[in-house]
């Protein structure tokens, strides 16, 4: 189980949901609330998404990151040819054409105003709902985990995503859009909970690219989305941390929250590459996060029992 869909796939979902005409049960207040705050800073992101069909694909031009400016810096280098790619066959608002292709294409200019687009998206519809957001995420994965204790992988294919996935041994079966088998060859499947997802249960799958596993994404959300919670207990948690790890560790803890790499760290600690990579060993070796390459770096990952220690209210409830 992966512990998030990436910040670009949820702030697209985002923009997908407000787009929305039924009732959306726990993002109801989160639509009330942003609805009417959309503004020419987002249009460019906004004017994307479809009017009918299948949606922009930002989760393979940015990637899973956490972090919005890594998935930024995602978008800024992708090849044109994946551009190009990701962009065909979409139905755009006719008004909306001319930009489509202009970013598609991969003008630099448009991929910049794009970039910006999707940070002002972030800090409208996902940032101030994250923190809560992110405890839906941890839960539904620490969930998984206990039910692959439980009861084996078995018990959690019958159990994740059900009545709308269905594990028939050896062949799981999900909603796609057409009727089509896919073969995991090995690469697994990846079982991705989400906050913001137009569709109930979907299966995220190249064709084209036999490296990746296959994604089934499942909904996180079990109570109403309704925002921040009080700078306070923020505080409060980050003092009690630093007391039990030290402040530049606690620190550490912090920044992999939304994904880091060792140089990113060592700039927002303020110490040598080395002392930061020193400092997520340790994290790593007691749990507190995970380590994964990504290209040419290693991202730093917060685990459910780091984010547990950073936020309190996360741990699981009942």
């Amino acid at each position: 189980m992966a512990a998030t869909i990436g910040v670009a796939a949820e702030i697209y979902g985002s923009l997908e949901m407000l787009r929305e005409k039924r009732d959306l049960l726990h993002l109801s207040a989160w639509r009330s609330a942003v609805a009417g705050r959309m503004g020419a800073d987002t249009r460019p992101l906004t004017s994307l998404v479809p009017v009918r069909g299948p949606g922009l694909d930002l989760f393979a031009l940015m990637g899973d990151v956490p972090s919005v400016d890594h998935a930024v810096d995602n978008l800024l280098h992708a090849p044109v040819s994946r551009l190009r790619r990701e962009f065909e066959g979409l139905e755009f608002h006719p008004g909306h054409l001319p930009w489509a292709r202009r970013v598609s294409e991969g003008d630099r200019d448009a991929r910049r105003e794009l970039a910006e687009a999707v940070r002002a998206c972030h800090r409208l519809t996902v940032e101030p709902y994250w923190r809560q957001g992110q405890a839906e995420l941890v839960a539904l994965s620490t969930r998984g985990a206990n039910l692959v204790l439980e009861g084996g992988i078995d018990l959690l294919l019958r159990s994740i995503g059900a009545p709308l996935v269905r594990w028939r041994p050896p062949v799981l079966e999900a909603p796609y859009p057409r009727r089509v088998e896919v073969r995991l060859q090995g690469r697994g499947l990846i079982i991705t909970p989400t906050i913001f997802s137009k569709h109930p249960v979907s299966l995220l799958w190249d064709p084209l690219d036999t490296t990746q596993p296959p994604r089934l994404t499942v909904p996180a959300l079990r109570r109403p989305l309704t925002g921040t919670e009080p700078a306070e207990a923020d505080a409060s948690a980050l003092r009690n941390l630093e007391s039990l790890l030290g402040r530049t560790r606690a620190a550490a803890l912090h920044a992999t929250a939304e994904g880091s790499t060792t140089t990113e760290l060592a700039r927002r600690l303020n110490v040598t590459a080395a002392a930061a990579s020193q400092h997520a060993t340790v994290l790593r070796n007691t749990g507190l996060i995970t380590t994964s390459r990504r290209g040419g770096s290693v991202l730093h990952l917060i685990t459910p029992l780091g984010l547990s220690l950073l936020r309190p209210d996360t741990l699981p409830q009942g």
